[in-house]
């Protein structure tokens, strides 16, 4: 069966997520919400600093995309309810523009017609994150998930299989990537908290309950 996908925001993980699914046959974008103009929206997609050339073909066509030649509908709402997910058959919503990461916020892609909702970031409230190979098995179908941020998903498969087999008292770690779209490379002013740099180790033990408590 054919998982029909909607992705809100078509920024770096947007389109990151749009080049993965064109390598899985189970999977179809049929939908792209974004305020980007749909020209823009096909340029950034066929030109990719880090991964290369899009491997196929993108045309715009009265205002949608047309990939491999397969029509994607392009929207560009601010307000996730008034989407119409269901006009075009999607069963998940990639959450990406990093604006609606609690349940409330994210549960007006389910009004406008989704099935489900995963979140590429980590919640701003208790939606349960789940991150492959820490604990998936924990998944009993909610309809609005997280799958937590690039530090967790490095950090929480390790420290479980450490945690299970060992067990941890403390510890200490140091996360290092690339560049993100909201981190500046020369000095300037940030509208985040100073102090933003505790929230990944924090993100990081959510996926594993029993690390909270050290």
């Amino acid at each position: 069966m054919t998982i029909k996908v909607g992705i809100n925001g078509f920024g770096r993980i947007g389109r990151i997520v749009f080049r993965a699914a064109q390598k899985r046959s189970d999977i179809e974008i049929v939908a792209i919400n974004d305020l980007l103009d749909a020209d823009y929206m096909a340029y950034m997609l066929k030109y990719d600093s880090t991964h290369g050339r899009f491997d196929g073909t993108v045309e715009v066509k009265d205002g949608h995309l047309i990939v491999n030649g397969k029509k994607i509908r392009v929207t560009a709402e601010r307000d996730p309810a008034n989407l119409k997910w269901d006009e075009v058959g999607v069963d998940v919503v990639a959450e990406a523009t990093g604006l609606f990461l609690t349940d409330e916020t994210a549960r007006k892609h389910i009004t406008a017609g989704a099935k489900k909702v995963v979140m590429t970031g980590p919640s701003k409230d208790n939606t349960p994150m789940f991150v492959k190979g820490a604990n998936f098995d924990k998944y009993a179908g909610q309809d609005i998930v997280s799958n937590a941020s690039c530090t967790t998903n490095c950090l929480a498969p390790l420290a479980k299989v450490i945690n299970d087999n060992f067990g941890i008292i403390e510890g200490l770690m140091t996360t290092v990537h690339a560049t993100t779209a909201t981190q500046k490379t020369v000095d300037g002013p940030s509208h985040k908290d100073w102090r933003g740099g505790r929230g990944a180790s924090r993100t990081s033990s959510r996926p594993l309950p029993v690390l909270l408590k050290l």
